[in-house]
């Protein structure tokens, strides 16, 4: 995988900078704008999918990928449904201290410990959950923009065996991504705030390249990469 490049084939496009700036000014839009991005981020990955990397996706067909982004959202949403409900459930422990509040201070003093093991347990799951997620979305977000349909994207199964072959690759895609992501903040954040946006719209530019390369790479039989 090309980890470096993931950073400048943005550039290779003559007109990188207009459509960089032209996007982080669309995701500036209430609602509508993140799903845009999302959408565009599909294509961006469709196109790398295909070895076509560069000239970066045109801006347009507005409500095209807008409706390509409420799709990626909801993919994304089904996997972390487990997040919420074990996020759900770490939080139920500290609900019990409090309405034990006129026990025995004994018998409180072991249901507050038992809340909070309850709590520190869940909060694990969470935490391994996060990175499986992580580990698994490049997949069915990358056989999503190859195919274009949703149902593809939940083929769960068939993505713990490109997983399972592919785990190196995958976990310095997902370090990488966050790497991006948080550098896209901080430099956002120092230049006045607003720059956040486009910095951020370049830092998905980089995302969707890692994902479609993984993907690629993941989709090719074992056997032809040997």
């Amino acid at each position: 995988m090309e980890i470096g490049r993931s950073f400048t084939y943005i550039m290779e496009d003559q007109d990188w900078a207009k459509k960089v700036l032209l996007g982080g000014a669309i995701t500036l839009i209430p609602i509508v704008g993140p799903f845009f991005a999302m959408g565009y981020v599909i294509e961006v990955m469709r196109n790398v999918i295909a070895g076509q990397e560069t000239p970066l996706p045109a801006l347009d067909d507005f409500g095209g990928k807008l409706v390509e982004g409420l799709k990626m959202w909801v993919i994304a949403f089904v996997y972390a449904l487990p997040l919420v409900l074990l996020m759900m459930c770490a939080q139920s422990g500290s609900l019990v201290p409090a309405l034990a509040g006129n026990l025995d201070p004994d018998v409180f003093q072991a249901l507050t410990m038992l809340s909070l093991g309850v709590s520190v347990c869940f909060g694990c799951l969470l935490l391994l959950y996060s990175i499986l997620m992580g580990l698994i979305l490049p997949f069915a977000l990358g056989r999503y923009a190859e195919t274009g349909e949703f149902g593809a994207a939940l083929r769960v199964g068939e993505f713990f065996g490109m997983l399972k072959d592919n785990v190196g690759p995958a976990i310095i895609v997902l370090l990488v991504n966050g790497l991006a992501a948080s550098a896209a903040m901080l430099v956002g954040t120092i230049a006045c705030g607003v720059g956040i946006f486009f910095t951020m719209f370049y830092a998905q530019l980089v995302m969707a390249f890692l994902y479609g390369a993984l993907y690629r790479q993941a989709a090719v039989p074992r056997s032809a990469q040997l």
